[in-house]
């Protein structure tokens, strides 16, 4: 593909453009309104519980030969031990950091799916944009349908499911814990983002040629773009530049191709 240096720089110059920066806005006003909300009330709530224990059980015992049933059901409002954590600065600090910080995480794992949901929908008018800026000469066949989107969307998320449930015992092992929680979401984060761009650029031809040729490339940018998601609220600012970056490789290769069977 082009010299990445001179691609990632037209990539930042379109990004800056007034077009695209409304565009950017979009991802940004949807994700932060719908998660973080849902994540200051979950969180709140979380707190709120930390002072209520509730208890029951029941014990069963026979007494001439007549077995007897006794249930206890009580709620502790002021458990000795519940009130111990929240009475103390440090402990209640640290209960409120660790639901915060739980949340956090969520939150930020849930802002990289719902902004490729929302980047899904915005493809098409971005890379109009860059077509009509910089490669007039190149239609865009595009070989995606609605269902067809829909069906992939639903099938790799399946198997991203499966892949969190499949690697649930390296979860308890340091380092290796960090890959296995973050690959499923990566491997999501790839498919849609290759395919949103390729199915609106390419035919099936050609993306197929450019799976075989550029593999480990697409990867490698799919994989520097994932973990620049991962820094809270990059997502939010950079998803139509990645939409940018990788539809700029996708036009060259497909300017190239044309280009050498004409």
């Amino acid at each position: 593909m082009d010299s990445e240096v001179n691609t990632l720089k037209r990539s930042i110059n379109d990004l800056f453009t007034a077009k695209m920066l409304k565009y950017s806005l979009l991802p940004f006003i949807l994700s932060i309104l719908l998660l973080y909300t849902l994540f200051f009330i979950l969180a709140g709530a979380g707190v709120e519980q930390l002072g209520t224990l509730h208890v029951q059980s029941s014990q069963t015992s026979v007494q001439n030969g007549v077995a007897h049933t006794e249930n206890f059901s009580a709620e502790f409002q002021d458990n000795a031990i519940i009130t111990f954590l929240l009475s103390h600065a440090i402990t209640s600090w640290i209960a409120t950091f660790f639901i915060y910080a739980i949340g956090g995480i969520i939150t930020l794992y849930l802002s990289i799916f719902v902004a490729l949901i929302i980047i899904g929908f915005m493809t098409p008018y971005v890379l109009r944009e860059l077509q009509n800026k910089h490669y007039s000469d190149v239609h865009m066949s595009g070989y995606s349908n609605f269902l067809e989107g829909i069906f992939f969307a639903f099938k790799w998320l399946f198997v991203m499911l499966l892949l969190f449930i499949v690697f649930i015992p390296l979860y308890f092992i340091p380092f290796v814990n960090i890959i296995a929680i973050n690959f499923p979401l990566y491997y999501f984060f790839h498919k849609m983002m290759h395919y949103d761009i390729s199915s609106n650029i390419c035919t099936k031809e050609e993306t197929q040629a450019i799976k075989n040729k550029y593999a480990g490339t697409l990867r490698v940018k799919s994989l520097i773009l994932y973990l620049l998601s991962l820094i809270p609220f990059v997502i939010f600012f950079a998803s139509i530049f990645y939409i940018i970056y990788l539809g700029h490789g996708y036009f060259l290769e497909v300017r190239k191709m044309r280009n050498t069977f004409v």
